[in-house]
């Protein structure tokens, strides 16, 4: 299915989610290279909150980027299989072979700001990831393995912890607590 009509479909779980959908729609109608890192002023990205299978852990990096430990996910950079991207990006980062979607729905979209930054020594100006998240499983006693040129660890923690690890404030209270809390609804629910 196609993206754009997912995102249209998705329902928000809270006005944060509402006003973010409205941005990415708006983004989609204004950009025609929405799925490209050479449109420096907003690009689609796919993240994951990776749950081990008793539904009691998540699985975190510690991004050097941000300085912080957070989600696993990245850059579309032409792939319009959101899904795809989400779990290529966790085999990736954590160095595990074995992830898979508990659902192939969008489980959160959010619409983030970028602080500029240096990457690979080129500076990357400030911009929005337009960011589509998914529920993913793992199984937290396959080997993790960190990817140096990103994160400089990766580790499973109960739901708590994975909140109070991020150094992000605003991740913290608005997008890894609601994660946490759309996650219990969901295993609650299903």
């Amino acid at each position: 299915m196609d993206i754009k009509k997912q995102i249209m479909d998705y329902v928000p779980y809270n006005e944060l989610e509402e006003s973010d959908k409205k941005t990415i729609l708006r983004c989609f109608d204004i950009f025609p290279d929405i799925f490209y890192r050479s449109n420096n002023i907003a690009h689609m990205t796919a993240s994951a909150w990776v749950t081990n299978k008793k539904h009691d852990k998540i699985l975190l990096a510690y991004h050097n980027i941000y300085d912080s430990f957070s989600w696993l996910g990245g850059h579309c950079d032409g792939e319009e299989d959101c899904l795809a991207v989400a779990i290529r990006e966790v085999k990736e980062e954590a160095g595990i072979k074995n992830v898979v979607p508990v659902s192939e729905d969008i489980f959160s979209i959010e619409a983030l700001t970028v602080n500029g930054h240096y990457k690979k020594g080129k500076y990357v100006s400030c911009h929005l990831h337009l960011n589509v998240t998914y529920l993913l499983e793992a199984d937290d006693s396959e080997m993790l393995k960190v990817k140096e040129d990103e994160n400089s660890a990766v580790k499973w923690f109960d739901f708590d912890s994975a909140v109070a690890a991020s150094n992000e404030k605003w991740f913290r209270d608005n997008v890894y607590s609601k994660l946490n809390k759309k996650m219990r609804e969901y295993y609650e629910n299903n």
